[in-house]
């Protein structure tokens, strides 16, 4: 009964635009990202510039 209810609300949120899901932090900064790399600069100082975790960034790195 429980799960119903839940599904039937999130297709309702669905229809009115404002069930989106999380928005992507790491692949967001791809770009940037790259640029540091670039510049040598190491995985650990990149992640903690732009406040991600050092998984993501690695995941972020491989995926181009």
């Amino acid at each position: 009964m429980m799960l119903e209810r839940q599904r039937e609300g999130i297709v309702k949120a669905k229809t009115e635009g404002k069930y989106n899901g999380r928005a992507p932090t790491a692949r967001a900064k791809a770009a940037e990202i790259q640029a540091l790399k670039a510049r040598g600069v190491r995985p650990t100082a990149i992640a903690k510039q732009l406040g991600i975790e050092r998984a993501s960034l690695y995941r972020a790195m491989t995926a181009r």
